[in-house]
């Protein structure tokens, strides 16, 4: 008996010891408006506080072209990190190790821009969206933009498929609806404005293409920008009509 009240003891302790460990985790998503650059990568660096950070590229929406990943290893050569590419079309034959054991194993992971619709449905179909769930919940700084950005919310527009804008689920990690390409793409706005009052998507972010916001557990924290022309609103509905909030800049990248 005095065994097992000891063991059961033992196990309090532990169970004690990851629950607190657990709150003291900063779950921290970057979402940019456009396509990752170097001030955007120095950010992502800065925001997992080590010292050459393993960072990993997940072009999945980009159907993993050689030539965003060749793009993503140019921009990384003179940064202070590790970069690393997880492709979504592979074969076992040359793939010895999991999603779930590569993904985890970084500091941050950097989500190219391309077919939102069609990145959701293959991490659905391999198992990647539990694995980033794991990976948020674990600490790893979650970035991206564009299809990198839309995929952290609960949705948004995509030109995912052909003709027109249409609305599109994400992940769902931050409970609000988002809005990429702000500025630079002439439908995205009034389209995001029509959306939101008529409740075909809740409040949310948009952000121009060379602006950012950081959420920490699922609290907006700040914004950035690359230059000075850039921002980000949260947008919603006050008496009916559409509010657009300017949420300052605090800082510009470099």
């Amino acid at each position: 008996m005095k065994r097992i009240c000891a063991i059961l003891l033992l196990l309090s302790i532990f169970c004690m010891s990851n629950a607190q460990e657990n709150t003291n985790i900063t779950r921290t998503i970057f979402a940019y408006g456009g396509s990752f650059n170097k001030p955007f990568m120095r950010y992502v660096i800065a925001l997992t506080k080590k010292q050459n950070p393993k960072i990993c590229f997940l072009p999945t929406a980009s159907a993993d072209d050689a030539n965003t990943i060749a793009a993503w290893y140019a921009a990384s050569e003179d940064l202070p990190m590790r970069p690393y590419v997880q492709k979504a079309f592979v074969a076992s034959y040359t793939s010895p190790k999991t999603f779930e054991e590569n993904l985890l194993s970084m500091d941050a992971i950097v989500v190219s821009g391309g077919n939102t619709l069609n990145m959701m449905a293959i991490w659905k179909a391999q198992g990647i969206d539990t694995v980033l769930r794991k990976a948020y919940d674990k600490g790893i700084v979650l970035s991206g933009g564009s299809a990198g950005s839309l995929c952290w919310f609960l949705g948004g527009t995509t030109d995912s498929r052909p003709k027109e804008l249409s609305i599109v689920h994400g992940l769902g990690f931050i409970p609000t609806s988002h809005c990429p390409h702000y500025h630079s793409e002439p439908l995205r706005k009034p389209l995001y404005f029509e959306n939101i009052l008529k409740g075909n998507l809740p409040p949310g972010y948009a952000i121009d293409d060379l602006a950012g916001i950081v959420f920490e557990n699922e609290k907006y924290i700040r914004s950035v920008a690359v230059d000075d022309k850039s921002n980000t609103w949260f947008v919603s509905v006050i008496d009916g009509k559409v509010d657009e909030k300017l949420l300052p800049v605090s800082e510009i990248l470099k």
